[in-house]
């Protein structure tokens, strides 16, 4: 095994949440007839519920305040994330099995601790993990080097030792640029950027299980 240290992206990555996250986020902007770009998803995914709040006022002029955006999301994704969103595919086996090989296990993501906890343990994973981070941790969101430097100090690794794993494109371009080392992830939801991941990523998985082999 190559990397005994790991940090996870969740939405899109560990769970396969992404098409609730998307109508979530996108809800909120149509039921106030806000106007945005096909891009809209790839641009807010690695800023979290707080960053997206701001981006939707500051950039697409959304006329609530970011409290009221904030309630709003935690209102409509508290829903999906207790009850319904499951896991990826071998996801739960392929952790388990890293975990019993004796590696270390962190989650960084954009959701907050709200929906990304009660999802965690309701599908049998959350023991697993020695951290479970969101950005409002760091305060500050995936779109920043500095939370992956963060993250390695706290976890006490050197941050070339650390595995990133993340779906996202435009977290995983932040990620290289910090030294971790990231594999890439498929997900339907960002199926139109799968080469731009795979050129800048250091790794690549379409399912989960091919991470034991890296």
């Amino acid at each position: 095994m190559k990397y005994n240290t790991y940090l996870f992206d969740f939405d899109g990555t560990l769970v396969d949440s992404m098409p609730s996250y998307i109508s979530v986020m996108l809800r909120i902007l149509d039921e106030n007839n806000i106007k945005y770009g096909k891009d809209v998803i790839k641009i807010i995914t690695p800023l979290g519920y707080a960053g997206t709040a701001k981006y939707f006022r500051e950039k697409l002029g959304l006329k609530l305040s970011e409290k009221e955006i904030l309630s709003l999301m935690n209102k409509y994704a508290y829903e999906e994330y207790a009850l319904r969103i499951p896991a990826k595919k071998n996801v739960v086996q392929t952790l388990k099995k890293l975990k019993d090989m004796g590696a270390s296990l962190n989650v960084l993501t954009a959701s907050p601790h709200s929906v990304l906890d009660v999802c965690l343990k309701r599908i049998g994973i959350y023991d697993l993990f020695t951290n479970v981070w969101s950005c409002d941790d760091f305060s500050t969101t995936k779109a920043d080097v500095e939370i992956y430097n963060s993250s390695a100090v706290k976890i006490g690794k050197p941050i070339d030792e650390i595995l990133f794993l993340d779906d996202n494109f435009n977290a995983v371009k932040t990620a290289v640029q910090s030294g971790i080392k990231v594999c890439g992830v498929y997900d339907a939801s960002s199926h139109e950027y799968t080469d731009e991941i795979k050129n800048i990523s250091h790794h690549y998985i379409k399912d989960f299980s091919e991470l034991i082999e890296l």
